[in-house]
């Protein structure tokens, strides 16, 4: 019995151990370069005052991404250890020291970077180095010889330091027994161990950097997110626009003339509307609502009656369009005013996004108590770190609600998120900037109501979900209505994207794009309830319209129109993975930039050529500012 125990710990049981020890390295790696990060920026750690508790939470918040990076580095050795149990371990130490080795020097040299870079970029490693590195000149010439000198000082004794404990305690000596049966075992273990630890388990949304954000101190957040999974969702993200923006049609002062005169306003001759310019505001975001649930916006009646009710004591805006077709996307339109583009979206990299304007750390700044509530993951998108970087006073999601209401299979149904958020605003110091982003409408339609309309035509659950959101907010009105916060209170209720409908718009079209948008409220003069606003806008104005409302100034939201400048131009667009959709009062312009031909229009030249080139312009400048970020 011992010599058949010690046979098995020199074959699997060897090689099992082996494994674990290459994970337990990695992970010290990790967390020894997180804390020369920590230790070398302390003097701007210790000047943001977060306490000693929450520098080292770091470690924890970044451990989630730390294990889904090692096992992506424990490919290569598992695929190794594998070959030495069918054939014998001759080449394994050689193989995987020199693995260890160069995996080691690369993240060294990715870490050392963005410790060099962080004090002028504040941010992290990203992709924008691959593309300095067709330009090295560059990169010295801006460099001092202390920096450089730092840097290879640091790469060659982290990489000699971490070798040598590598080989020291991390590599087993000896030799191991090899059979096909150990081969097999470990066939069947370590795939699947490997794939869910490298999308961070089972959960429908795979692991991304908003898995590590947890503090106001974005330095912080730097330290938990882990330097080479961040560069490879950069690079992944960006990899098809390193070297040129592929939207470039024109030389950039010519489309300057051509935008500029759109989003730049000749006069300002802002009409009010608010009773107030210290009003509280709820921005009530609705998942994938169309406007074809809006029987007022040309949808059929009685999808959403409450709705319907709520109009006339608000302003409906009839002709509002999403600018993309994600939530992510949506959020960053909402709180920044940043349209969406194609390929990618901004708020799905920290190093971009953090360079965009918020409305909330807007309001905070002037007193305003804010917070963030969603009933399932934020993880989705990134969505949780945009969040984080808006500066939210307080974030709720799923994992905040500690089991007090029922769940579906992606959160806590609307009737539960709003009926807290009426709980949390009944407790906050007024005035309040407060958002809910409403969850029962995306799929799998698993809402707790039974279905209420007999819908004969496609999309009948979602019809039924919609229904079901639209009885939420009526009862959330209706018990909001009793509080004494409601008097001064501006509610904003507007989709993140809409949703294909009964009528099958195509994705493309500006009538797939059409949401619902209504501001109500008694912080609403009077003689605006029960109004409709008729001009062509979108989501991404809610920023540049708002702000001047309220006194305060949003020149930073360029791409944000002020919807109630009488000098401002109507304007929607939108973008897909496949076009730039431009619409203005004179008509509308859809150019499919795949096919370098026009998807639809309504106009005929000269209009067609104007809106034309305002459309691919607007896509240009757009798109080299993401770029540029």
């Amino acid at each position: 019995m011992i010599r058949n125990s010690r046979f098995k710990y020199n074959g699997i049981g060897r090689a099992f151990k082996q494994m674990f020890l290459q994970m337990l390295y990695w992970l010290l790696l990790f967390a020894g370069f997180r804390a020369f990060f920590l230790i070398y920026y302390f003097g701007l750690v210790k000047f943001e005052k977060p306490g000693i508790a929450h520098v080292l939470y770091s470690f924890i918040a970044g451990l989630h991404l730390d294990f889904a990076t090692t096992a992506y580095f424990l490919m290569i050795p598992f695929v190794l250890i594998l070959f030495a149990l069918l054939l014998g371990q001759r080449f394994l130490r050689g193989a995987l020291t020199a693995y260890t080795f160069l995996i080691t020097f690369l993240y060294i040299l990715i870490s050392a970077g963005e410790i060099g870079i962080y004090k002028e970029w504040q941010t992290k490693l990203n992709y924008k180095a691959i593309a300095y590195l067709s330009r090295p000149s560059e990169v010295f010439n801006s460099a001092t010889t202390a920096d450089l000198i730092s840097l290879i000082l640091v790469v060659a004794i982290g990489v000699t330091l971490f070798t040598w404990l590598y080989r020291r305690y991390f590599l087993l000596k000896g030799d191991w027994k090899r059979h096909w049966w150990y081969a097999l075992i470990w066939l069947v273990v370590w795939p699947p161990v490997l794939v869910i630890t490298a999308r961070g388990g089972l959960q429908q949304i795979p692991i991304n950097q908003s898995e590590s954000f947890y503090s106001k101190h974005n330095i912080l957040n730097v330290a938990a997110v882990n330097n080479a999974f961040n560069l490879y969702i950069s690079l992944f993200e960006n990899k098809e626009f390193l070297d040129k923006n592929p939207f470039e049609v024109m030389p950039t002062d010519a489309a300057k003339r051509i935008i500029d005169p759109v989003f730049k306003p000749s006069c300002d001759s802002t009409t009010q509307i608010l009773t107030t310019n210290r009003p509280n505001i709820v921005i009530l975001i609705m998942e994938s609502w169309s406007a074809d649930l809006i029987a007022s916006l040309g949808g059929r009646p009685g999808i959403t009656p409450e709705f319907n009710a709520l109009e006339k004591e608000g302003l409906l805006f009839k002709n509002c369009y999403a600018s993309g077709s994600r939530s992510e996307q949506g959020m960053a339109c909402i709180f920044s005013g940043f349209p969406a583009h194609p390929y990618t979206s901004i708020t799905v990299q920290p190093d971009k996004y953090k360079k965009l304007p918020t409305v909330t750390s807007i309001l905070d700044k002037t007193g305003y108590a804010t917070s963030f509530m969603f009933g399932g993951q934020l993880i989705y998108g990134n969505i949780k770190s945009y969040i984080m970087y808006n500066g939210f006073d307080r974030i709720t999601e799923l994992a905040d609600f500690k089991n007090r209401f029922p769940e579906g299979k992606l959160g806590i149904h609307d009737q539960y998120t709003l009926s807290a958020l009426q709980e949390n605003l009944d407790k906050e110091k007024q005035p309040f900037f407060a958002s809910l982003f409403t969850l029962s409408t995306h799929s799998p339609y698993d809402q707790p109501m039974a279905e209420k309309l007999k819908w004969d035509v496609n999309e009948r659950e979602y019809i039924n979900s919609a229904y079901y959101t639209d009885w939420c907010l009526g009862e959330f009105f209706r018990k909001a209505k009793t509080k004494s916060w409601y008097k001064n209170t501006l509610f904003i209720i507007v989709a993140d994207h809409s949703h294909n409908s009964y009528k099958n718009w195509d994705p493309k079209s500006f009538n797939y794009h059409h949401i619902p948008m209504l501001w109500l409220g008694e912080a609403i003069a009077p003689e605006w309830r029960g109004k409709t606003y008729d001009d062509i806008c979108s989501q991404t104005d809610i920023a540049g319209t708002l702000l001047p409302q309220l006194g305060l100034e949003a020149k930073n939201f360029h791409w944000s129109r002020n919807m109630f400048n009488s000098c401002s131009t109507p304007l929607a667009y939108h973008c897909t993975e496949q076009v730039v959709g431009w619409k203005k009062t004179q008509g509308e312009y859809i150019w499919d930039f795949t096919q370098k031909k026009p998807f639809s229009t309504d106009a005929t030249p000269p209009l067609s050529d104007s809106l034309k080139d305002e459309s691919r312009a607007f896509l240009q400048l757009l798109f080299q500012e993401y770029i540029n970020y």
